[in-house]
């Protein structure tokens, strides 16, 4: 991952997104912060090829929450 690709990660779209985690499952930091850097969800989003770090922190909320619940990825049209 390069570095400047990983900087947007890291201090824009990850913390939004362990942030709605915490919130929304009343969950603990560190326990948010594992879950999503275990899923498929973050193994995706850290790949700049595959454009997910295109959808808001909300978009990609809901498609950890669904890879979570269901076990499956869905995502919005067009992906």
């Amino acid at each position: 991952m390069d570095e400047k690709f990983n900087a947007i990660l890291s201090v824009s779209i990850i913390p939004q997104i362990i942030n709605l985690i915490i919130t929304k499952e009343s969950m603990e930091e560190d326990a948010a912060i594992n879950l999503f850097y275990e899923s498929k969800t973050y193994e995706l989003l850290s790949k700049e090829e595959t454009k997910l770090w295109h959808y808001s922190p909300l978009t990609l909320y809901h498609i950890w929450k669904s890879e979570r619940d269901t076990g499956e990825m869905v995502f919005p049209e067009g992906l």
